[in-house]
């Protein structure tokens, strides 16, 4: 390989092994690498996954040593997308992204890792240092998107400890919950109801989707738009929050977003309550989609059936379901 890359064997091991990052390397000679790559058969959704990839990896270097300024951290100037966010758990958690179902490559000989996990040690100092970056840009000169970016991340250690400090944080922020339809602080009440879903809580997101989501068009657009560039649909970087109040729903493509909804549809207490609104408020949005992509329909409607057949989903959402079936079966 370092052959064919026209490089020295230290430099290959050293991106391997996270000695030499990626993101270090020049702009120019990171393009040609790409592209190189791509020649000799590398997969292409696996080179798509190397801005995550280092993304993260900023992430996880900031976390570890803090830049002075709390404005120069990197969850303070862009909003992160799903591929980041799997990224980080990968290699927190130990759990390959979906993405890269598959498509993991074969144990090696001799001792080698199976993810890229953090020793333990470095972990422990990820949440701590991402906690009081959390706290730092909770108070009236810190930032916004860097608080409610590192208390969601923060959300993903699940030690004893750590989640009694996830859930005091995330409960003191509730009260950003309360407030009715799109405000400025729309984006931090929906990262925060989905964090206590992760934790078990599922009812601050139920209640969110009723209070904060469901017929306010400002908040339906942001929360469309929203999940559009966290599943990749927005092809551009955004550094704040302004891209949801976006009403005209003109930066993705509405199928892309539709396949990406219904293959994430499962069951899982709250979230799914957030999938199924989501779908309902798309197809009103767009009600062409149905004719779009009839396999995708198609699919959509077996798995809509099968939540409806099932219980645990709310009242709201049995009936958009309901809905959503009906459309799509009607259309199809």
């Amino acid at each position: 390989m370092a052959d064919a890359l026209a490089i020295d064997l230290g430099t290959l091991q050293g991106w391997e092994s996270g000695r030499r990052p990626l993101a270090n390397m020049k702009a120019g000679a990171l393009l040609s690498l790409r592209r190189r790559l791509g020649l000799l058969g590398a997969d292409q959704a696996v080179l798509g996954l190397l801005d995550a990839a280092m993304d993260a990896d900023s992430i996880i270097g900031a976390a570890l040593e803090p830049p002075e300024d709390i404005e120069l951290h990197p969850l303070a100037s862009w909003v992160h997308t799903r591929d980041t966010a799997h990224m980080l758990a990968w290699s927190l958690t130990g759990t390959a992204p979906p993405a890269l179902a598959g498509r993991l490559p074969a144990p090696r000989r001799g001792p080698s890792a199976s993810a890229p996990l953090l020793a333990a040690t470095e972990k422990a100092m990820f949440f701590d240092r991402l906690r009081e970056a959390a706290e730092a840009a909770r108070g009236p000169g810190g930032g916004s998107l860097l608080h409610r970016q590192a208390l969601y991340l923060a959300s993903y250690d699940r030690g004893p400890g750590a989640a009694a400090w996830t859930k005091q944080a995330l409960h003191a922020g509730r009260d950003v919950l309360a407030r009715r339809g799109w405000s400025q602080y729309w984006a931090q009440a929906r990262s925060t109801a989905t964090a206590l879903a992760r934790h078990g809580d599922p009812q601050p997101l139920l209640d969110f989707i009723e209070r904060s989501l469901a017929g306010d068009d400002d908040a339906e657009a942001a929360n469309l738009n929203y999940w559009a560039y966290w599943l990749g649909g927005v092809r551009l970087p955004q550094a704040d929050d302004q891209f949801m109040q976006d009403r005209e729903l003109t930066s993705w493509d509405p199928v892309t977003l539709l396949r990406d909804l219904t293959y994430g549809l499962h069951y899982a207490p709250g979230y799914v309550d957030l999938y199924a609104h989501t779908l309902w408020a798309l197809l009103a949005a767009h009600p062409w989609l149905p004719q779009a992509s009839k396999p995708l329909a198609h699919d959509l409607v077996e798995r809509a059936q099968r939540l409806l057949d099932g219980n645990g989903i709310s009242e709201r959402s049995r009936r958009e379901l309901t809905t959503v079936h009906y459309v799509l079966r009607d259309r199809t």
